[in-house]
């Protein structure tokens, strides 16, 4: 399935800030709220991404369309290594990722915000209200919407699922490159998989503290449905509903997935 017409700010460059130590520069996008304040036609929207996509896909782009006819914000961002930002993917982990989204959540939002993440961006999401809850601000974020969350993928959809050969060559190399479908193959590093396993989330029950809406294809065969019903036993003390598409495959780009995330995005609002 082809890409959405982009959106009428992605005719222009991207913006960039700067994150981290190594002041590595984050491409982010960003369809204003129209008329009042910012916050007067609901909250603002979050959209991370899933891993190795970027803010220029389908769904981003639906959400960005969307923004733009309902008088709403939504910022959008490329992780570093990935579309538009600065980096080498190869030196990414889930640590550096969730930083670069905590800091463009930090300068590009104001007010109570929906975060959308998508396959690895449901971990990111995730992780970002973990770190807004650290800081005593957890009532920032008004919604998730999960979209084929992949929490923990480094280590029960990845490492898990390795050979003993492969695991033998991360750990002793530092890097096995993936074959793929889609070009080149994919590196997975040994710094991908230890830093996963400092930021797990599905060992305990935990709370975001805000109500969280996950759709989760059943024919996925990237991240299974029973991976979401895991995240969902996790979730116990928070307001979640799970929505299982039958037909619906990882991607959930389909012109009724869309309408379906646009759907949960309105609920919470």
């Amino acid at each position: 399935m082809t890409d959405a017409a982009p959106a009428a700010d992605d005719m222009t460059p991207p913006r960039f800030i700067s994150v981290g130590s190594d002041a590595r520069r984050i491409a982010v996008r960003t369809t204003p709220a129209s008329g009042h304040a910012d916050d007067s036609a609901g909250p603002g929207v979050l959209w991370c991404g899933g891993y190795l996509s970027d803010m220029r896909g389908t769904k981003a782009e639906a959400l960005a369309q969307w923004g733009e006819q309902q008088g709403r914000s939504v910022v959008r961002f490329d992780y570093s290594g990935h579309g538009e930002s600065e980096g080498a993917f190869i030196d990414g982990t889930i640590s550096r990722w969730a930083e670069d989204a905590l800091a463009v959540f930090d300068r590009e939002t104001k007010g109570p915000q929906i975060v959308v993440g998508s396959s690895m961006g449901g971990w990111v999401a995730l992780l970002l209200a973990r770190a807004l809850a650290a800081r005593g601000e957890a009532g920032r974020l008004a919604g998730l919407v999960l979209i084929a969350p992949a929490p923990d993928f480094t280590e029960a959809l990845m490492w898990e699922a390795m050979t003993p050969d492969i695991r033998a060559e991360i750990m002793d190399s530092g890097v096995w490159y993936r074959p793929s479908d889609y070009g080149a193959p994919q590196p997975v590093t040994r710094a991908l998989i230890e830093d996963g396993r400092t930021n797990l989330v599905l060992g305990a029950p935990f709370a975001v503290g805000c109500a969280v809406r996950i759709l989760q294809g059943v024919a996925d065969d990237v991240v299974p449905w029973q991976h979401a019903m895991k995240l969902v036993t996790c979730l116990a003390e928070d307001d979640v509903v799970l929505s299982l598409i039958k037909d619906g495959d990882h991607r959930l780009s389909r012109p009724e997935d869309l309408e379906r995330i646009l759907d949960a995005i309105e609920t919470i609002a």
